[in-house]
């Protein structure tokens, strides 16, 4: 076992629920500096079903929207605030959430999976398109969704101003990255004072994309080509990630490593009863929870591992649905 144990069964009180009896979602969470804490949701914890299991907080693939209303209340109780999410549409768009803030919660801004027969948001709640959000505020855990796309998490400790971006292919061309630093900026913000740290995101033997959209992308992120273990050329998101922290003037020395509390979060998952059953009952991979954990050579990388939403890996499996996970930033 490792340093990190005690803090991921502090933070996820994995076989409890809620004083309304919801499982409570099983989280890990990472301490960016003093006082700001970055948290991601994993599959285990909630209260969705088949293709969604189990802990989906994604409104748009058409799961129970009484799940997803229990599993993103529980997970606002758990992390002790209000979740500020957005309608993501794959854009380079930010937006301040100290102009627009209200108390939607738990729906945040993003009315997926409460919406009405005619797709009509309920009454009285405001819907915000984005895929970065910066606040100033304390209190409120800003989220994106993801199941394969990268989630970039910021913050200047001394500025008191953190962020949040979705940082998928297109995304990243549109420059989410930059859109979400500059923002930070207008609110004293100092780049070079910015930490930032890299949520779970498919790696770049993973994600294949065929020759046209990977030379385009390497041609605007030199080095971001890659050769898959399915023996086709794709893209590296991390590497096009990076690159814009820096051309944003976020200090490589800043950027903060996710990967030691996910491998011992991994490593304690490795006999967890619930995984083991959505592993076996999944049809994405190996029955064997064992054989998953042994297959995994990144832990961050969400096609490989099963603790992890992931489009790629349910559309290899012929799935048509999945969920979503939550990557959250907050400043107490």
């Amino acid at each position: 076992m490792t340093e990190y144990d005690d803090a991921i069964l502090d933070s996820s009180s994995i076989s409890s629920t809620d004083k309304a009896g919801r499982p409570i979602p099983v989280t890990i969470p990472i301490v960016l500096a003093p006082g700001i804490t970055v948290t991601y949701t994993t599959r285990l914890g909630g209260l969705s079903a088949g293709e969604w299991g189990n802990c989906n907080l994604g409104g748009k693939g058409g799961d129970s929207a009484e799940a997803v209303l229990s599993n993103r209340i529980a997970l606002s109780e758990a992390v002790g605030a209000p979740l500020s999410i957005i309608s993501q549409v794959h854009s380079g768009k930010a937006v301040d959430m100290d102009e627009v803030f209200g108390r939607n919660a738990p729906f945040g801004y993003d009315f997926s999976g409460t919406q009405d027969d005619e797709g009509h948001a309920p009454a009285g709640m405001t819907v915000i398109e984005a895929d970065a959000q910066v606040t100033s505020r304390k209190g409120v855990a800003l989220g994106v969704f993801a199941a394969d796309c990268l989630p970039v998490l910021l913050a200047d400790p001394q500025a008191g101003v953190i962020g949040v971006a979705h940082c998928g292919r297109k995304g990243l061309q549109q420059g989410v990255i930059g859109s979400a630093v500059d923002l930070m900026k207008t609110k004293g913000a100092v780049p070079e004072r910015i930490v930032a740290t890299l949520g779970p995101r498919i790696c770049g033997d993973c994600y294949e994309t065929g020759d046209e959209i990977a030379d385009a992308f390497d041609a605007q992120f030199p080095g971001s080509f890659s050769l898959t273990r399915f023996g086709g050329t794709g893209i590296n998101i991390v590497a096009a990630a990076l690159s814009e922290l820096s051309k944003a003037g976020v200090v490589a020395d800043n950027i903060i490593e996710s990967r030691p509390r996910v491998n011992a979060a991994t490593q304690y998952l490795s006999e967890d009863a619930e995984l083991a059953e959505l592993c076996a009952t999944d049809g994405e991979g190996p029955a064997s929870l064992d054989e998953r954990i042994n297959a995994i050579h990144r832990s961050m990388c969400t096609v490989e591992n099963p603790m992890w939403y992931s489009h790629r890996r349910a559309a290899l499996a012929g799935k048509t649905h999945e969920g979503r996970m939550l990557a959250l930033i907050q400043r107490q």
